[in-house]
């Protein structure tokens, strides 16, 4: 897969990056509180792997 592209682009309404761009960051917060998974694309961290582009955990 190549670094741009989203792993999951049919949900990628909910993921960080979108939330930024919308200024969301009460959500943004709600969803960062324990990170788990690390977004290979943006450097961005969430607790599960659905908030991000092209999540890989954390700790393996």
């Amino acid at each position: 897969m190549e670094k741009s592209e989203c792993a999951m682009s049919t949900t990628h309404k909910g993921h960080l990056c979108v939330l930024a761009s919308e200024e969301k960051f009460d959500e943004i917060r709600s969803l960062v509180t324990k990170p788990r998974f690390l977004c290979f694309n943006c450097g961005r961290v969430a607790d599960e792997a659905e908030n991000l582009c092209n999540p890989m955990p954390l700790e393996r």
